[in-house]
């Protein structure tokens, strides 16, 4: 494309959040009214602004990408853009939104389980719409478990923070606190992979205590297995009957995981390192004639303390400084592999990298921070994460089926920029209601 063809393709789009609020409207239609029926923990004789007032101020700040609750609250000063949110809220305009220091308290205050049933109930209608469909491998959605820092540092923010002692038995001996998250993203198209579950983890003492002896990946598996069976449970609950195959990284490839997924009747397929269960590195090896399917060697039917695991061994080539370079990958499934299948699974077990590159580096380094603590309270930091999932569900929407549809290029430091800039726009009344212009979205 020219520089000219792509100038022209950028002018279509002369109004950005009218856009933005054209795909929300049509895939998250009931988004608003959602956030509305959210319980609310306030007493209802200090309420001056609403639930869904108080939600779509937070919805719009992960729109436009911004980090802090100060700089919302200066960006969203500006008397154009306070009556244009308070018009795609579908609410009486009011002089001010709500201030950060006032939605950092409500948000102390709302239960995340709130939140959680919100966002899933857009997955939902999602997944009914059948649009994503052809992102379903064997016919069971693919949703990416994996864990990350929502914050790390040496001060203790609150309760809820996790320790990393370093240099143990030093005079020294720094702390290290964090706060983690055990996340689930349902994968709806190459470059569209959206949260369907979170699950916070957090340590008591009884744990604390029994992780002392263990190294740093001993007690990262630890932690993680525990959230993952909370994790497991929170995400039957919400879509009982949802085919679901799982993908995760070596970390959960031990047996409680993959009883779980039994249990739950979900396929899985985990990245396995020999070092991670011995006795079925042992067993691969010891048969001698393994079955290959191009690039991939696969055996069925390890037994694993007493049920059945299959796995697969992937390997790629690639010449560097002219020497041949072979790099492996295996993995760990309950799908039976054959050699029609082979190398299918290992490229949907490779998939497991977009929950890093679409899903926390997105999150963290190109459409706002989840690193940055908007909050010191542990109740209001899992509401700010819970929120910016939501924001970038309709992010991605509105990239995959406005900007990409159209070729338009942006850089995705631009994209939060441009929604920020635009909300301060003048806008006609498409532009608030959401009417889908079906030409541009199709």
């Amino acid at each position: 494309m020219s520089r000219e063809q792509d100038r022209i393709k950028q002018r279509m789009e002369a109004n950005p959040i009218e856009e933005c609020n054209k795909v929300r409207q049509r895939y998250c239609p009931d988004l608003f009214h959602d956030f509305a029926a959210t319980k609310d923990p306030r007493h209802l004789s200090y309420i001056d602004y609403s639930n869904k007032e108080m939600l779509g101020t937070m919805f719009y700040k992960g729109i436009a990408g911004i980090e802090s609750m100060q700089s919302m609250t200066y960006e969203f000063n500006r008397e154009e853009v306070v009556g244009n949110l308070y018009d795609f809220f579908g609410e009486s305009r009011k002089d001010y939104l709500p201030h950060g220091v006032t939605l950092n308290e409500y948000l102390e205050r709302l239960e995340p389980s709130e939140l959680q049933r919100v966002q899933q109930k857009q997955v939902y209608e999602m997944i009914r719409r059948k649009s994503f469909d052809d992102a379903r491998f064997m016919k069971k959605w693919l949703v990416i478990v994996d864990g990350t820092q929502t914050y790390s540092g040496s001060r203790r923010l609150n309760e809820g923070c996790l320790e990393r002692r370093h240099r143990k038995g030093t005079e020294e001996e720094p702390v290290n606190y964090h706060c983690d998250v055990l996340e689930a993203k349902i994968v709806f198209g190459e470059s569209l992979i959206v949260s369907i579950a979170s699950e916070f983890i957090e340590n008591d003492g009884e744990d604390a205590e029994s992780q002392k002896g263990m190294s740093e990946e001993k007690r990262k598996q630890d932690c993680e297995t525990k959230a993952f069976k909370r994790l497991a449970k929170k995400l039957k609950e919400a879509f009982p009957r949802l085919g679901i195959m799982i993908l995760a990284d070596s970390l959960y490839a031990s047996k409680p995981v993959m009883d779980i997924c039994r249990e739950n009747k979900w396929d899985f397929i985990i990245r396995y390192k020999s070092g991670s269960i011995p006795s079925i590195t042992e067993e691969y090896e010891k048969i001698p004639e393994k079955e290959t399917a191009g690039h991939a060697e696969f055996v069925n039917e390890i037994d694993h303390n007493g049920t059945i695991v299959n796995m697969v061994r992937y390997w790629e080539e690639k010449v560097e400084k002219g020497e041949i370079v072979r790099t492996e990958f295996q993995w760990l499934t309950n799908i039976r592999v054959t050699k029609k299948n082979a190398e299918k699974i290992a490229s949907a077990g490779r998939k497991r990298w977009k929950i890093e590159n679409e899903g926390f580096n997105r999150q963290k380094n190109w459409q706002g921070d989840i690193t940055h603590a908007c909050s010191h309270n542990a109740n209001a930091m899992k509401n700010h994460y819970l929120m910016t999932q939501i924001a970038d569900m309709v992010k991605q929407l509105y990239e995959w089926f406005y900007l990409k549809k159209n070729e338009i290029k942006k850089k995705q430091k631009n994209i939060s920029s441009d929604l920020l800039k635009s909300l301060g726009g003048h806008q006609q009344p498409e532009d608030i209601y959401g009417e889908p212009n079906e030409s541009a979205l199709n």
